[in-house]
């Protein structure tokens, strides 16, 4: 009785000592965002469930855009490689959870001898022993609690992989319907400056201008059928940039040539958008995970503290013939309790995880504040470009009129084809910055969604426990 109680009294004063105590999870702090300087259409704000469709690619309206997006997804090696890595993350919680079970170890053996004088003895034996370490502390269950908590950082990184691809095929896709507007209008340009030159020429025979003119405008073609070649060489670069994405060899797709302006419409940006946005964001989500993670882990090391119990059982038999092995059997039980009086590598795993736990709250930090500045830029390029297109638009059809009125003017006799030649060059540089103007405005959209997290649902990180580690809303 004394010697249970004096064992009891160790226990606790053990215990006592140790420091095992673990506040409650928060959220690590970051500078607060209110809403976005960049003032957008006045509106009734929106929340964030129906600010961006899980779909969002869709609002583009554009079904060539939809099955590439389709094909990527089922195709991307990127994407294929997070998903192994959810795996991964998943069977490192069943081994985690391994460490609260007991073990069971098997063996049969022969041993042979012969000394000088003696006859040659054989004998026989068979064994089996149960370890279980109880984790009457939660040590192990706090192990688990941190590697479900990089399952799920796992899934947001998939997420995250999963936005990244759909955004680069939509920027791509985009870019290649672009460089395919440009080569025909820069065909459309090369024949004009080609009239041009043809006049030139007919004007040099007459003595009507000097020659310099003429070689002028001839390495004008030069610099015109280069940047068709420029603008070929983009396109096919394009191209096997959005094969890659898909997930096919490169050389191996060619995408129909098209035309953007006419193919895909540009989406309008809600109103009043909402800074909660970003807890849709992936990258976001799984650094806050890998925070929770960080934190159960400095709980399992102060637990390592603590007494460890263990039960050992064993059973065994031996004879010295095969067919007497099983007539006797040995079993034994053997209880322990180990008390980590002294042991630096105990206190040693506590500074590691706290100071791994700084470490990844100050990613998340950093995570949070990148976030804010690509949804300002994002929101910043939008609207800029939404201006300049007005301005451009509006140089367009300045020179629609000139180009109409100087037409009416050729027949008449008052301008030269040649003046009429100038015009329309002018014309379609200007389309030409339009179309660019509209690709742009385009990618900026697709930035945004990204930027804010895409259509995925909010996700609301917390402790918990009973090992429940979200809430999607």
């Amino acid at each position: 009785m004394k010697t249970h109680l004096s064992l009891g009294l160790c226990v606790a004063l053990l215990t006592a000592c140790a420091d095992v105590s673990m506040p409650a999870y928060r959220q690590p702090e970051t500078p607060a965002k209110a809403g976005w300087s960049q003032s957008q259409q006045p509106g009734a704000a929106v929340t964030a469930p129906t600010a961006i469709s899980p779909e969002w690619w869709k609002e583009f309206r554009d079904p060539v855009l939809d099955e590439l997006v389709a094909r990527a997804i089922a195709g991307n090696f990127d994407v294929k490689v997070l998903a192994a890595r959810i795996r991964v993350a998943g069977a490192q919680i069943g081994e985690a959870r391994a460490g609260a079970l007991p073990t069971l170890e098997a063996g049969a053996g022969a041993s042979f001898e012969k000394s000088t004088g003696q006859k040659f003895t054989k004998q026989f034996n068979l064994g089996t022993q149960v370890n279980w370490d109880i984790d009457i502390w939660g040590k192990v269950a706090k192990g688990v609690q941190a590697q479900a908590a990089e399952y799920r950082a796992t899934e947001a990184d998939w997420r995250a992989g999963y936005l990244t691809l759909v955004s680069d095929v939509a920027t791509t896709y985009f870019q290649i319907l672009q460089f395919d507007e440009q080569i025909a209008q820069q065909k459309k340009t090369l024949e004009k400056n080609r009239q041009i030159q043809s006049t030139f020429e007919a004007m040099l025979q007459n003595g009507l201008i000097p020659q310099t003119r003429v070689l002028q405008q001839r390495a004008e073609i030069n610099r015109l059928s280069n940047d068709l070649l420029e603008l070929d060489r983009l396109r096919k670069i394009a191209g096997n940039a959005l094969s890659t994405l898909l997930g096919v060899p490169a050389g191996e797709f060619t995408l129909p040539t098209g035309q953007l302006q006419q193919k895909v419409q540009l989406p309008p940006v809600p109103a009043g958008l909402p800074s909660d946005l970003l807890k849709r964001r992936p990258d976001i989500v799984a650094a806050e995970y890998r925070v929770l993670s960080a934190y159960d882990l400095i709980g399992q090391a102060k637990l390592a503290q603590l007494p460890s119990v263990s039960l050992t059982g064993r059973g065994g038999t031996a004879s010295f013939a095969l067919g007497n092995l099983l007539k006797s059997f040995t079993l034994g039980f053997l209880p322990s309790i180990n008390f980590p009086i002294f042991d630096p590598g105990v206190k040693a795993r506590i500074k590691t995880s706290q100071a791994q736990t700084q470490v990844v709250e100050q990613e998340y930090r950093r995570t949070v504040m990148g976030s804010f500045e690509e949804v300002e830029n994002a929101l910043v390029n939008l609207d800029s470009h939404k201006k300049q297109r007005a301005e451009l638009q509006q140089q367009v059809n300045n020179l629609n009129t000139v180009a109409t009125q100087i037409q009416a003017q050729l027949k008449e006799g008052l301008v030269s084809q040649l003046e009429l030649f100038e015009t329309e060059r002018s014309l379609l540089g200007a389309q030409l910055a339009l179309l660019a103007n509209h690709q742009q405005l385009l990618s900026d959209t697709v930035t945004l969604y990204k930027a804010l997290g895409g259509g995925w649902p909010t996700v609301e990180v917390a402790g918990d426990a009973g090992g429940g580690r979200a809430a999607d809303k």
